[in-house]
């Protein structure tokens, strides 16, 4: 692959293409660009404890909330800010968290309530 190539597969997302973590005159430091990803999993963690508490209709809503985060990060924030967040091209990781998520509030609607 020569050089063209890879810029144009590195810059598929529309971004220009980077190489490791930014430096004060440039790149954001790789732990910094992991913080959304981090904030989207520690809210996936919460709705995964609420629902092993057996509260199945508070659970899938967090997790869906964190599958919604997921997306605001995805599609406002720049590429090497998101890290592992970005997956695939941004259109398909924002049709695929968006339509988990609407997965699951459906599911927290429709699931019975537990009694106690």
């Amino acid at each position: 692959m020569n050089d063209a190539e890879q810029a144009q597969v590195a810059g598929s997302d529309g971004d220009a293409p980077d190489d490791g973590a930014r430096t004060p005159g440039g790149k954001v430091p790789y732990w910094l660009s992991q913080v959304p990803y981090a904030l989207v999993l520690s809210t996936l963690v919460a709705g995964i404890v609420v629902v092993a508490a057996a509260y199945f209709k508070r659970g899938p809503a967090i997790i869906a909330g964190a599958l919604l985060l997921a997306a605001t990060f995805r599609s406002f924030l720049p590429k090497d800010w998101i890290g592992l967040l970005a997956v695939r091209r941004r259109w398909v990781d924002l049709v695929t968290l968006v339509a988990l998520a609407i997965l699951l509030i459906v599911l927290a609607w429709v699931a019975p309530q537990l009694s106690s």
